[in-house]
Protein backbone atom coordinates (compact mmCIF):
# COMPACT_ATOMS: atom_id res chain seq x y z
CA UNK A 1 0.00 0.00 0.00
CA UNK A 2 1.28 3.39 -1.28
CA UNK A 3 1.76 5.82 2.18
CA UNK A 4 0.02 9.27 1.45
CA UNK A 5 -0.37 11.98 4.40
CA UNK A 6 -2.87 13.93 4.01
CA UNK A 7 -3.67 14.67 7.90
CA UNK A 8 -2.06 16.15 11.21
CA UNK A 9 -1.51 12.78 12.41
CA UNK A 10 -0.06 11.20 8.77
CA UNK A 11 2.53 13.93 8.44
CA UNK A 12 3.50 14.13 12.15
CA UNK A 13 3.48 10.09 12.73
CA UNK A 14 0.99 10.69 16.02
CA UNK A 15 -1.30 8.06 16.73
CA UNK A 16 -4.92 10.09 16.19
CA UNK A 17 -5.68 8.32 19.25
CA UNK A 18 -3.43 10.47 21.17
CA UNK A 19 -5.24 14.23 19.32
CA UNK A 20 -8.58 12.59 20.54
CA UNK A 21 -7.65 12.12 24.20
CA UNK A 22 -6.03 15.60 23.94
CA UNK A 23 -9.02 17.28 22.11
CA UNK A 24 -7.74 18.71 19.28
CA UNK A 25 -9.19 18.10 15.57
CA UNK A 26 -7.08 16.28 13.68
CA UNK A 27 -6.86 18.76 10.61
CA UNK A 28 -6.08 18.17 6.85
CA UNK A 29 -2.76 20.09 5.66
CA UNK A 30 -4.23 19.53 2.33
CA UNK A 31 -7.11 21.75 2.25
CA UNK A 32 -8.84 23.88 4.87
CA UNK A 33 -12.02 21.88 6.49
CA UNK A 34 -15.40 23.76 7.01
CA UNK A 35 -14.86 24.92 10.86
CA UNK A 36 -14.41 27.73 12.64
CA UNK A 37 -14.24 28.91 16.11
CA UNK A 38 -17.61 29.87 18.00
CA UNK A 39 -16.59 32.92 20.47
CA UNK A 40 -20.37 31.55 21.87
CA UNK A 41 -18.76 28.43 23.24
CA UNK A 42 -15.99 29.92 24.82
CA UNK A 43 -18.45 31.91 26.93
CA UNK A 44 -20.56 28.59 27.25
CA UNK A 45 -17.87 26.42 28.43
CA UNK A 46 -17.49 25.23 31.91
CA UNK A 47 -13.59 25.50 31.24
CA UNK A 48 -12.46 28.86 33.66
CA UNK A 49 -10.00 28.74 30.52
CA UNK A 50 -12.47 29.26 27.57
CA UNK A 51 -14.16 31.67 29.65
CA UNK A 52 -11.22 33.49 30.50
CA UNK A 53 -10.25 33.55 26.57
CA UNK A 54 -14.09 35.23 26.39
CA UNK A 55 -13.25 37.78 28.57
CA UNK A 56 -9.87 38.54 26.72
CA UNK A 57 -12.09 39.29 23.44
CA UNK A 58 -14.71 41.00 25.67
CA UNK A 59 -11.86 43.11 27.12
CA UNK A 60 -10.03 44.17 23.89
CA UNK A 61 -13.49 45.01 22.52
CA UNK A 62 -13.78 47.48 25.41
CA UNK A 63 -10.50 49.08 25.05
CA UNK A 64 -10.69 49.44 20.91
CA UNK A 65 -14.52 50.87 22.04
CA UNK A 66 -12.94 53.75 24.69
CA UNK A 67 -10.67 54.74 22.13
CA UNK A 68 -13.12 55.57 20.04
CA UNK A 69 -14.96 57.77 22.27
CA UNK A 70 -11.51 59.61 22.75
CA UNK A 71 -11.64 60.61 19.30
CA UNK A 72 -11.27 59.57 15.30
CA UNK A 73 -8.71 56.25 15.42
CA UNK A 74 -6.02 56.80 12.74
CA UNK A 75 -5.64 54.95 9.63
CA UNK A 76 -2.81 53.49 11.64
CA UNK A 77 -3.49 52.81 14.11
CA UNK A 78 -7.02 51.02 12.35
CA UNK A 79 -4.78 48.66 11.34
CA UNK A 80 -2.51 47.53 13.79
CA UNK A 81 -5.47 47.18 16.18
CA UNK A 82 -7.92 46.14 14.01
CA UNK A 83 -6.95 44.35 11.04
CA UNK A 84 -5.34 40.97 10.98
CA UNK A 85 -4.73 38.39 8.55
CA UNK A 86 -6.27 34.76 8.46
CA UNK A 87 -4.36 32.17 10.71
CA UNK A 88 -4.38 29.96 7.61
CA UNK A 89 -1.95 27.40 9.78
CA UNK A 90 -5.28 26.34 12.12
CA UNK A 91 -6.41 24.26 8.58
CA UNK A 92 -9.71 25.44 9.11
CA UNK A 93 -12.41 27.97 7.55
CA UNK A 94 -13.62 28.89 4.36
CA UNK A 95 -11.12 28.88 1.83
CA UNK A 96 -11.38 28.18 -1.91
CA UNK A 97 -8.15 26.13 -2.28
CA UNK A 98 -5.54 25.32 0.42
CA UNK A 99 -5.54 27.16 3.77
CA UNK A 100 -4.91 30.74 2.45
CA UNK A 101 -7.43 32.98 3.18
CA UNK A 102 -8.53 36.63 3.04
CA UNK A 103 -8.70 37.13 6.70
CA UNK A 104 -9.79 40.90 8.54
CA UNK A 105 -9.50 43.68 5.71
CA UNK A 106 -10.47 47.20 5.89
CA UNK A 107 -14.41 46.57 5.46
CA UNK A 108 -14.24 44.48 8.52
CA UNK A 109 -12.43 47.14 10.62
CA UNK A 110 -14.22 50.07 9.24
CA UNK A 111 -17.73 48.20 10.33
CA UNK A 112 -16.06 47.19 14.06
CA UNK A 113 -14.83 51.10 14.39
CA UNK A 114 -17.98 52.76 13.22
CA UNK A 115 -20.05 50.84 15.28
CA UNK A 116 -18.69 49.95 18.77
CA UNK A 117 -20.21 53.05 20.42
CA UNK A 118 -23.41 52.09 19.33
CA UNK A 119 -23.56 47.95 19.32
CA UNK A 120 -20.69 47.84 22.45
CA UNK A 121 -21.54 50.55 24.32
CA UNK A 122 -22.80 48.51 27.58
CA UNK A 123 -19.76 46.00 27.39
CA UNK A 124 -19.23 45.48 31.07
CA UNK A 125 -22.29 46.86 32.32
CA UNK A 126 -25.24 44.97 30.40
CA UNK A 127 -28.57 45.09 31.37
CA UNK A 128 -30.47 42.53 29.73
CA UNK A 129 -28.01 39.83 28.63
CA UNK A 130 -25.29 37.98 30.68
CA UNK A 131 -22.47 39.15 29.30
CA UNK A 132 -21.38 40.98 25.86
CA UNK A 133 -20.83 39.31 22.36
CA UNK A 134 -18.57 40.13 19.30
CA UNK A 135 -21.20 38.32 17.38
CA UNK A 136 -23.43 41.35 17.69
CA UNK A 137 -21.90 42.87 14.92
CA UNK A 138 -22.96 40.27 12.14
CA UNK A 139 -26.99 40.86 13.76
CA UNK A 140 -26.18 44.65 12.92
CA UNK A 141 -23.59 45.43 10.55
CA UNK A 142 -23.67 44.76 6.62
CA UNK A 143 -21.21 42.42 5.21
CA UNK A 144 -19.94 41.12 8.70
CA UNK A 145 -20.82 37.20 9.05
CA UNK A 146 -19.45 33.88 10.16
CA UNK A 147 -16.07 34.34 8.60
CA UNK A 148 -14.86 37.86 10.16
CA UNK A 149 -16.11 36.82 13.52
CA UNK A 150 -14.46 33.38 13.45
CA UNK A 151 -10.99 35.10 12.86
CA UNK A 152 -11.16 38.15 14.40
CA UNK A 153 -11.78 35.60 17.41
CA UNK A 154 -9.11 33.23 16.49
CA UNK A 155 -6.14 36.24 16.34
CA UNK A 156 -7.48 37.42 19.79
CA UNK A 157 -7.03 33.90 21.27
CA UNK A 158 -3.82 33.06 19.06
CA UNK A 159 -0.86 32.77 21.75
CA UNK A 160 -3.36 30.77 23.79
CA UNK A 161 -3.84 28.34 20.41
CA UNK A 162 -0.12 28.31 20.24
CA UNK A 163 0.77 27.54 23.34
CA UNK A 164 -2.07 24.76 23.20
CA UNK A 165 -0.36 23.25 19.99
CA UNK A 166 3.14 23.62 21.96
CA UNK A 167 2.51 21.76 24.62
CA UNK A 168 1.02 18.79 22.30
CA UNK A 169 4.50 19.22 20.51
CA UNK A 170 6.64 19.18 23.17
CA UNK A 171 5.09 15.95 24.44
CA UNK A 172 3.92 13.90 21.61
CA UNK A 173 6.18 15.45 18.22
CA UNK A 174 9.74 14.82 17.39
CA UNK A 175 11.87 17.17 17.78
CA UNK A 176 13.19 17.06 14.13
CA UNK A 177 9.95 18.38 13.40
CA UNK A 178 9.03 21.28 15.26
CA UNK A 179 10.58 24.12 15.14
CA UNK A 180 10.97 27.41 17.48
CA UNK A 181 8.29 30.27 15.90
CA UNK A 182 8.44 33.90 16.69
CA UNK A 183 4.59 34.27 16.34
CA UNK A 184 3.59 37.82 15.93
CA UNK A 185 0.90 39.73 17.23
CA UNK A 186 0.27 36.84 20.09
CA UNK A 187 -0.15 38.81 23.28
CA UNK A 188 -1.73 42.50 23.57
CA UNK A 189 0.11 44.65 25.87
CA UNK A 190 -1.97 47.14 27.49
CA UNK A 191 0.48 49.19 28.74
CA UNK A 192 2.25 49.97 25.26
CA UNK A 193 -1.17 49.91 23.51
CA UNK A 194 0.67 47.81 21.08
CA UNK A 195 0.65 43.61 19.83
CA UNK A 196 3.60 41.83 21.07
CA UNK A 197 5.87 38.54 19.48
CA UNK A 198 6.07 35.22 21.47
CA UNK A 199 8.42 32.48 20.64
CA UNK A 200 6.32 29.05 20.57
CA UNK A 201 7.84 25.30 20.09
CA UNK A 202 5.25 24.25 17.39
CA UNK A 203 5.17 21.41 14.51
CA UNK A 204 6.75 22.55 11.41
CA UNK A 205 5.51 21.46 7.65
CA UNK A 206 5.84 22.53 4.27
CA UNK A 207 7.76 26.18 5.34
CA UNK A 208 5.48 26.68 7.91
CA UNK A 209 4.30 26.11 11.14
CA UNK A 210 1.12 23.95 12.48
CA UNK A 211 -1.79 25.13 14.83
CA UNK A 212 -4.11 22.49 16.74
CA UNK A 213 -7.68 24.08 17.58
CA UNK A 214 -9.31 22.17 20.14
CA UNK A 215 -13.25 20.58 18.98
CA UNK A 216 -15.14 22.01 21.59
CA UNK A 217 -14.93 25.39 20.85
CA UNK A 218 -15.52 24.87 17.20
CA UNK A 219 -18.63 24.87 14.72
CA UNK A 220 -20.04 24.55 11.14
CA UNK A 221 -22.60 26.26 9.11
CA UNK A 222 -22.83 29.54 11.31
CA UNK A 223 -22.29 31.26 14.78
CA UNK A 224 -24.48 30.42 17.43
CA UNK A 225 -25.67 33.79 17.62
CA UNK A 226 -26.49 34.49 14.10
CA UNK A 227 -28.58 37.08 11.77
CA UNK A 228 -30.36 33.87 10.05
CA UNK A 229 -32.00 32.57 13.65
CA UNK A 230 -32.60 36.44 14.66
CA UNK A 231 -35.15 36.80 11.74
CA UNK A 232 -36.59 32.97 12.01
CA UNK A 233 -36.40 33.50 15.75
CA UNK A 234 -38.31 37.03 15.87
CA UNK A 235 -42.20 35.26 16.64
CA UNK A 236 -40.52 34.21 20.24
CA UNK A 237 -38.52 37.27 21.11
CA UNK A 238 -41.55 39.66 22.28
CA UNK A 239 -42.77 37.51 24.53
CA UNK A 240 -39.11 37.28 26.35
CA UNK A 241 -39.71 41.07 27.17
CA UNK A 242 -41.04 42.09 30.65
CA UNK A 243 -41.96 45.48 29.84
CA UNK A 244 -45.71 44.82 28.89
CA UNK A 245 -45.48 48.82 27.31
CA UNK A 246 -43.06 47.80 24.66
CA UNK A 247 -44.13 44.79 23.87
CA UNK A 248 -47.32 45.76 22.92
CA UNK A 249 -45.23 48.71 20.74
CA UNK A 250 -43.42 45.69 19.27
CA UNK A 251 -46.03 43.56 18.08
CA UNK A 252 -48.12 46.45 17.05
CA UNK A 253 -45.24 48.24 15.14
CA UNK A 254 -44.79 44.49 13.64
CA UNK A 255 -48.62 44.16 12.57
CA UNK A 256 -48.42 47.36 10.81
CA UNK A 257 -44.77 46.40 8.86
CA UNK A 258 -46.34 43.31 7.47
CA UNK A 259 -47.34 44.32 3.99
CA UNK A 260 -51.11 43.74 2.75
CA UNK A 261 -51.89 41.78 -0.63
CA UNK A 262 -55.55 42.12 -2.44
CA UNK A 263 -54.66 38.74 -4.15
CA UNK A 264 -52.75 36.56 -1.36
CA UNK A 265 -52.10 36.41 2.14
CA UNK A 266 -48.76 38.06 3.58
CA UNK A 267 -45.63 35.40 2.41
CA UNK A 268 -43.09 34.09 4.50
CA UNK A 269 -40.67 37.07 3.19
CA UNK A 270 -43.62 39.38 4.04
CA UNK A 271 -42.94 38.75 7.33
CA UNK A 272 -39.45 38.03 7.64
CA UNK A 273 -38.77 41.98 6.06
CA UNK A 274 -41.30 43.03 8.65
CA UNK A 275 -39.25 41.86 11.68
CA UNK A 276 -36.13 43.40 9.93
CA UNK A 277 -38.37 46.37 10.37
CA UNK A 278 -39.16 46.13 13.32
CA UNK A 279 -35.86 45.56 14.55
CA UNK A 280 -34.64 48.43 13.30
CA UNK A 281 -37.09 50.31 14.90
CA UNK A 282 -36.70 48.85 18.44
CA UNK A 283 -32.77 47.35 18.24
CA UNK A 284 -33.45 46.68 22.13
CA UNK A 285 -34.62 43.05 20.56
CA UNK A 286 -31.45 42.19 19.88
CA UNK A 287 -30.26 42.21 23.38
CA UNK A 288 -33.55 39.91 24.14
CA UNK A 289 -32.56 37.70 21.15
CA UNK A 290 -29.07 37.11 22.75
CA UNK A 291 -30.49 36.53 25.87
CA UNK A 292 -32.68 33.76 24.59
CA UNK A 293 -29.33 32.20 22.85
CA UNK A 294 -27.56 32.48 26.41
CA UNK A 295 -30.17 30.44 27.87
CA UNK A 296 -30.25 27.54 25.53
CA UNK A 297 -26.39 27.20 25.70
CA UNK A 298 -26.06 23.94 26.21
CA UNK A 299 -27.90 23.51 23.15
CA UNK A 300 -25.34 25.63 21.19
CA UNK A 301 -22.77 23.14 22.57
CA UNK A 302 -24.24 20.11 21.73
CA UNK A 303 -25.15 20.62 18.30
CA UNK A 304 -21.77 22.13 17.49
CA UNK A 305 -20.42 18.99 19.12
CA UNK A 306 -22.41 17.00 16.53
CA UNK A 307 -21.62 18.59 13.41
CA UNK A 308 -18.01 18.25 14.43
CA UNK A 309 -18.33 14.73 14.98
CA UNK A 310 -19.88 14.03 11.21
CA UNK A 311 -17.19 17.04 9.73
CA UNK A 312 -14.62 14.33 11.32
CA UNK A 313 -16.29 11.64 10.29
CA UNK A 314 -16.85 12.49 6.50
CA UNK A 315 -13.75 14.44 5.99
CA UNK A 316 -11.32 12.19 8.40
CA UNK A 317 -12.34 9.07 9.47
CA UNK A 318 -14.38 7.98 5.56
CA UNK A 319 -11.78 9.55 3.42
CA UNK A 320 -8.84 8.15 5.08
CA UNK A 321 -10.82 4.78 4.31
CA UNK A 322 -11.42 6.19 1.03
CA UNK A 323 -8.00 6.56 0.50
CA UNK A 324 -6.40 3.28 2.15
CA UNK A 325 -9.15 1.06 -0.42
CA UNK A 326 -7.84 3.40 -3.41
CA UNK A 327 -4.26 2.47 -2.81
CA UNK A 328 -4.95 -1.26 -2.32
CA UNK A 329 -7.47 -1.90 -5.20
CA UNK A 330 -6.32 0.27 -8.17
CA UNK A 331 -3.50 2.18 -9.24
CA UNK A 332 -5.51 4.87 -8.99
CA UNK A 333 -1.84 6.79 -6.98
CA UNK A 334 0.24 6.39 -9.98
CA UNK A 335 -1.48 7.53 -12.93
CA UNK A 336 0.16 9.70 -15.37
CA UNK A 337 -0.61 11.46 -18.65
CA UNK A 338 -1.89 14.73 -19.40
CA UNK A 339 -4.20 16.43 -16.94
CA UNK A 340 -7.28 15.28 -19.16
CA UNK A 341 -6.50 11.65 -19.04
CA UNK A 342 -5.28 12.21 -15.13
CA UNK A 343 -8.46 14.22 -14.36
CA UNK A 344 -10.83 11.35 -16.25
CA UNK A 345 -8.61 8.83 -14.07
CA UNK A 346 -9.49 10.23 -10.31
CA UNK A 347 -13.04 10.92 -11.40
CA UNK A 348 -13.84 7.75 -12.81
CA UNK A 349 -12.33 6.22 -9.37
CA UNK A 350 -14.70 8.59 -7.06
CA UNK A 351 -17.52 7.63 -9.21
CA UNK A 352 -16.33 3.57 -8.69
CA UNK A 353 -16.26 4.33 -5.06
CA UNK A 354 -18.97 6.53 -4.40
CA UNK A 355 -21.31 4.29 -6.21
CA UNK A 356 -20.23 0.49 -5.51
CA UNK A 357 -17.90 0.68 -2.45
CA UNK A 358 -19.66 2.74 0.08
CA UNK A 359 -18.40 6.03 -0.41
CA UNK A 360 -21.52 7.82 -0.82
CA UNK A 361 -21.98 7.33 3.20
CA UNK A 362 -19.96 11.30 3.57
CA UNK A 363 -22.89 12.52 2.35
CA UNK A 364 -24.90 10.96 5.06
CA UNK A 365 -24.71 10.96 8.92
CA UNK A 366 -27.44 9.18 11.24
CA UNK A 367 -29.73 8.87 7.89
CA UNK A 368 -29.81 11.87 7.08
CA UNK A 369 -28.79 13.18 3.97
CA UNK A 370 -26.60 16.88 3.63
CA UNK A 371 -26.13 17.78 0.07
CA UNK A 372 -23.16 20.31 -0.17
CA UNK A 373 -21.59 21.16 -3.68
CA UNK A 374 -19.13 22.28 -1.33
CA UNK A 375 -18.64 19.23 0.84
CA UNK A 376 -18.25 17.41 -2.93
CA UNK A 377 -15.41 19.88 -3.64
CA UNK A 378 -13.29 18.93 -0.34
CA UNK A 379 -13.61 15.01 -1.27
CA UNK A 380 -12.65 15.50 -4.41
CA UNK A 381 -9.53 17.95 -3.46
CA UNK A 382 -8.45 15.25 -0.54
CA UNK A 383 -8.19 13.35 -3.29
CA UNK A 384 -5.58 14.88 -5.41
CA UNK A 385 -2.64 14.22 -3.46
CA UNK A 386 0.30 12.65 -4.87
CA UNK A 387 -0.14 13.91 -8.59
CA UNK A 388 2.50 15.85 -10.87
CA UNK A 389 -0.23 18.40 -11.71
CA UNK A 390 -1.09 21.84 -9.98
CA UNK A 391 -4.57 21.40 -8.89
CA UNK A 392 -6.48 24.88 -7.74
CA UNK A 393 -10.19 25.20 -6.59
CA UNK A 394 -12.60 28.17 -8.01
CA UNK A 395 -10.15 29.83 -10.11
CA UNK A 396 -10.95 33.04 -12.02
CA UNK A 397 -9.87 33.72 -15.06
CA UNK A 398 -11.52 36.71 -15.74
CA UNK A 399 -15.12 35.26 -16.76
CA UNK A 400 -16.37 33.86 -13.38
CA UNK A 401 -14.78 30.91 -11.49
CA UNK A 402 -14.71 27.36 -11.89
CA UNK A 403 -14.73 24.54 -9.83
CA UNK A 404 -10.70 23.18 -10.31
CA UNK A 405 -8.42 23.73 -12.58
CA UNK A 406 -5.81 21.19 -13.13
CA UNK A 407 -2.67 22.00 -14.90
CA UNK A 408 1.35 21.34 -15.69
CA UNK A 409 1.81 24.29 -17.34
CA UNK A 410 0.09 26.74 -19.94
CA UNK A 411 -0.24 23.99 -22.44
CA UNK A 412 -1.96 21.53 -20.79
CA UNK A 413 -5.28 22.28 -18.60
CA UNK A 414 -8.25 20.81 -17.86
CA UNK A 415 -11.40 21.82 -16.20
CA UNK A 416 -13.74 19.57 -13.53
CA UNK A 417 -16.73 21.61 -12.53
CA UNK A 418 -19.41 19.63 -9.65
CA UNK A 419 -22.79 20.41 -9.61
CA UNK A 420 -25.72 18.79 -7.81
CA UNK A 421 -28.61 17.39 -10.03
CA UNK A 422 -31.09 19.05 -8.20
CA UNK A 423 -28.79 23.07 -8.20
CA UNK A 424 -31.69 25.07 -9.67
CA UNK A 425 -28.81 26.48 -12.16
CA UNK A 426 -28.11 22.93 -13.35
CA UNK A 427 -29.45 24.18 -17.44
CA UNK A 428 -27.86 27.47 -17.70
CA UNK A 429 -24.32 26.01 -16.35
CA UNK A 430 -23.91 22.95 -19.05
CA UNK A 431 -25.27 25.21 -21.52
CA UNK A 432 -22.93 28.24 -20.99
CA UNK A 433 -20.49 28.07 -18.33
CA UNK A 434 -18.23 25.33 -18.59
CA UNK A 435 -17.41 26.48 -21.99
CA UNK A 436 -16.77 30.00 -20.65
CA UNK A 437 -14.47 28.90 -18.19
CA UNK A 438 -12.97 26.86 -21.32
CA UNK A 439 -11.73 29.69 -23.05
CA UNK A 440 -11.37 32.00 -20.38
CA UNK A 441 -8.33 29.85 -19.06
CA UNK A 442 -7.53 27.91 -22.24
CA UNK A 443 -8.37 24.61 -21.23
CA UNK A 444 -7.69 21.75 -23.25
CA UNK A 445 -11.00 19.60 -21.89
CA UNK A 446 -13.75 20.52 -19.47
CA UNK A 447 -15.57 17.50 -17.41
CA UNK A 448 -18.55 17.92 -15.64
CA UNK A 449 -19.54 16.18 -13.13
CA UNK A 450 -23.52 15.79 -11.89
CA UNK A 451 -24.49 14.50 -8.32
CA UNK A 452 -27.77 13.13 -8.13
CA UNK A 453 -29.71 11.48 -4.89
CA UNK A 454 -32.57 10.02 -6.21
CA UNK A 455 -34.63 8.77 -8.91
CA UNK A 456 -36.25 12.50 -9.50
CA UNK A 457 -32.73 14.37 -9.46
CA UNK A 458 -31.61 11.94 -12.09
CA UNK A 459 -34.97 11.95 -13.78
CA UNK A 460 -34.19 16.02 -14.04
CA UNK A 461 -30.53 15.84 -15.08
CA UNK A 462 -31.29 12.98 -17.86
CA UNK A 463 -33.88 15.46 -19.25
CA UNK A 464 -32.13 18.26 -19.07
CA UNK A 465 -29.22 16.94 -21.05
CA UNK A 466 -31.51 15.54 -23.33
CA UNK A 467 -32.35 18.95 -24.41
CA UNK A 468 -29.10 20.22 -24.62
CA UNK A 469 -28.03 17.61 -26.84
CA UNK A 470 -25.63 16.05 -24.49
CA UNK A 471 -26.49 12.85 -23.72
CA UNK A 472 -23.51 10.47 -23.12
CA UNK A 473 -21.51 12.84 -24.04
CA UNK A 474 -17.58 11.86 -22.67
CA UNK A 475 -17.07 14.67 -20.70
CA UNK A 476 -20.56 14.62 -18.54
CA UNK A 477 -19.93 12.15 -15.62
CA UNK A 478 -23.04 11.13 -13.59
CA UNK A 479 -22.71 10.20 -10.06
CA UNK A 480 -25.20 8.10 -8.19
CA UNK A 481 -24.78 8.79 -4.27
CA UNK A 482 -28.53 7.19 -3.81
CA UNK A 483 -28.05 5.45 -0.58
CA UNK A 484 -31.38 3.57 -1.00
CA UNK A 485 -29.99 1.15 -3.82
CA UNK A 486 -26.25 0.09 -1.92
CA UNK A 487 -24.37 -1.68 -1.63
CA UNK A 488 -25.94 -3.53 -4.36
CA UNK A 489 -24.73 -1.95 -7.51
CA UNK A 490 -26.01 1.55 -9.71
CA UNK A 491 -27.40 2.22 -12.82
CA UNK A 492 -25.20 2.65 -15.33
Amino acid sequence: MIDIDIYFSDYFGVDPGLLERYGAFNISLVTDLPLFIDPFLLFNSKKPEYQSLHQHIIHYLSFLRDKSVEGPVSSYLIDAWYRFGEIKQNWLGFTRDGNAGSGLGKKFATALSSNLNAIFRDFGVERITRSSHLEKLCLIAGRVGRDNISDFTSNLIKGWLCAYTERFAKEHIAESLRRSVAIPRSRFNYETESWETELFGLPWHNGDFVLLTPKDMLTKDDTWINKTDLISDFPDIPAAMPDGILRSQVSNYFEKAIPRHIDRAPSQKDREEAARRTILEFPQLIDYFIRMKEQRGDEARDLSAEKVRLTQLAFVEQVKAFRAQLAIETDFYSKQGSTYSEACARVAYLKDVIENKGGHKIFYANGKLFQREEDVHIMFRLVWIDTPSDVSREVNDGRGPADFKISRGAADKTIVEFKLAKNKGLERNLQRQAEIYKRASDAQDCIKVIIYFNDSELDRATKILKRLGLSGHQNIVLIDADASNKPSGSRA
